[in-house]
């Protein structure tokens, strides 16, 4: 099956951890958006009345006759097809609960830059940015990362993975969210190591699998930027 990815061209964003696994796994697939006229045509699915099971927003994933919107939904999918989760019920339901706390993670790194309203620029909210991050660096960050430390800590098989003794789709996205932190935050970040070593181990093991190396060398990997929701703006990392 050849997949077809929908997301934004330009940003890593939420679509990142979705490409990860499509990667990962040495699937056939097209990120739509980045080819001719792939933006209309995620825009017209977004917006076709007739679609019964229409996702609300990008990132969502086109396998054969299924269309399936939600980061942590089409994970959920990919992992099952892919052998990136575990093929017990219990296993996949602890895979996909981290997946949904990431994306809670995921949700606050946002609102740094971004803590009144999505639709304003952030220049228009700078102020309140500032205190959002503040707190984040003080408090959220550690309360996240040190959970994700403590699960892996935790792992009966080893703390090379968080969920059993193989790879999973939530080790690529925690790998994805150390690299979004240590771009937006390095200050921050600089005293990860020491604080949460098995996170950073684990972020330098997901870089070093082959499949996902050469991905990352590739122009597939679009880079950071401003526009994305891992943001880096110093004022913001002190």
């Amino acid at each position: 099956m050849r997949y077809e990815l929908y997301y934004w061209a330009s940003i890593q964003g939420r679509g990142e951890f979705v490409r990860l696994a499509l990667e990962e796994a040495g699937a056939d697939y097209v990120d739509v958006a980045r080819t001719e006229g792939g933006e209309e045509r995620m825009m017209a699915l977004l917006g076709d009345p007739t679609l019964v099971e229409r996702p609300f927003a990008s990132p969502f994933l086109r396998a054969g006759k299924r269309l399936i919107g939600q980061t942590a939904n089409i994970l959920l999918f990919l992992g099952a097809r892919h052998g990136l989760a575990p093929s017990g019920e219990a296993g996949r339901l602890w895979t996909h609960q981290l997946q949904l706390t990431l994306a809670d993670f995921l949700g606050e790194v946002h609102d740094t830059h971004h803590p009144v309203a999505g639709g304003l620029y952030y220049e228009d909210q700078k102020k309140e940015a500032k205190r959002r991050a503040a707190d984040f660096v003080a408090n959220r960050l550690p309360r996240f990362l040190g959970y994700f430390e403590a699960v892996l800590a935790a792992n009966p098989r080893g703390p090379a993975h968080l969920v059993g003794a193989r790879p999973s789709y939530v080790d690529l996205s925690l790998f994805q969210m150390v690299a979004g932190l240590q771009y937006a935050f390095p200050n921050a970040m600089a005293k990860a190591p020491r604080r949460y070593p098995h996170v950073v181990a684990l972020h330098a093991r997901v870089a070093a699998r082959p499949r996902v190396a050469a991905y990352l060398a590739s122009d597939r990997r679009l880079p950071f930027n401003r526009q994305g929701i891992f943001r880096h703006y110093p004022e913001l990392d002190r």
